[in-house]
């Protein structure tokens, strides 16, 4: 009988992510040939095509980005196995653990604050942070694969709790030099046909949306000529001078050298992020979701 492997389900993410097998398989520590077969293995044992393949580019195919989540969730749930296996195999049987999905561009500086707090009222439990888009995230909670999420809104959370941490605004990425660089604010109206980085929607698909609707509602063309899965991608690529950055305010954690960060002006030009939680969360998971949110009121009262 057919079956899926961990290195075909990692390799399938990596490149997702990457949209490129050669940075795909960098970040595995691993030969491109063998990325490349472990994604031809899986794609044969599901009798369809995860990735359009050119010389010049590579994107999911419909097919991939319906399955990319719950790879996602998959490989958290056999980390999830395999860290419960290592504490009752050394005999901590009372031991339980507590995966926290992230989201790229979310506040990581609002989750390393709350961390050691939560770590100090549980003692017993082992958290394991991980790195997940929003809709891997839900999957992953309905799964039970991951006990928490802090990502992006989106649509289809059925059967997942969301609770706001923040209404994050849109920022443009300029650099000094720019004719625009002196801008207060941006439009969107304003950065029509301008050549834009920002996220791929496969890590970030609320967000993407989020942003093609501010630029419909402004009648402005949204015109992405590359993505990055950080914001300092982002904004090496902007110092470069490959075009405007779009990113989200929470996810810099100081000014980038040589460019301004310009506010985006209109509707649909703030997303919320949200936390994520269980129908039924465990008791971890509550006490961390309400650090979260404590934290989070304590910033926005800091900040105005």
């Amino acid at each position: 009988m057919d079956r899926v492997d961990r290195l075909e389900l990692e390799a399938f993410v990596a490149v997702a992510e990457e949209l490129h097998f050669g940075r795909a398989a960098a970040r595995m520590h691993r030969g491109q040939p063998a990325v490349s077969d472990a994604v031809r293995r899986l794609e044969a044992t599901l009798g369809g095509r995860l990735f359009h393949r050119t010389s010049r580019r590579v994107s999911l195919t419909e097919v991939g980005e319906a399955l990319l989540p719950d790879a996602h969730a998959a490989l958290a749930q056999l980390r999830r196995f395999q860290q419960r296996g290592r504490s009752l195999a050394a005999g901590d049987r009372a031991r339980t653990t507590l995966v926290v999905g992230h989201a790229e561009y979310t506040g990581h500086q609002l989750l390393l604050r709350c961390l050691p707090q939560l770590r100090d009222r549980f003692p017993d439990v082992t958290i394991v942070p991980e790195a997940m888009a929003t809709t891997a995230q839900v999957t992953a909670l309905r799964a039970q694969a991951i006990g928490l999420g802090i990502g992006w809104a989106t649509g289809d959370v059925t059967g997942v709790r969301a609770r706001v941490l923040s209404t994050e605004r849109f920022v443009a990425l300029v650099p000094a030099a720019h004719p625009l660089a002196g801008r207060a604010e941006l439009s969107a109206s304003e950065l029509s046909t301008t050549g834009l980085l920002t996220w791929p929607h496969q890590i970030n698909s609320g967000l993407c949306d989020r942003l093609l609707s501010a630029f419909r509602i402004g009648g402005a063309d949204l015109r992405i000529i590359r993505t990055a899965d950080s914001v300092h991608a982002i904004a090496a690529h902007v110092a470069a001078g490959t075009g405007i950055g779009i990113t989200v305010e929470s996810a810099l954690d100081h000014q980038p050298p040589g460019l301004r960060i310009i506010p985006l002006t209109g509707p649909s030009t703030t997303a919320d992020q949200v936390v994520l939680t269980p129908a039924e969360p465990s008791e971890a998971a509550t006490a961390l979701r309400d650090l979260l949110l404590d934290a989070s009121a304590e910033s926005s009262s800091t900040d105005h």
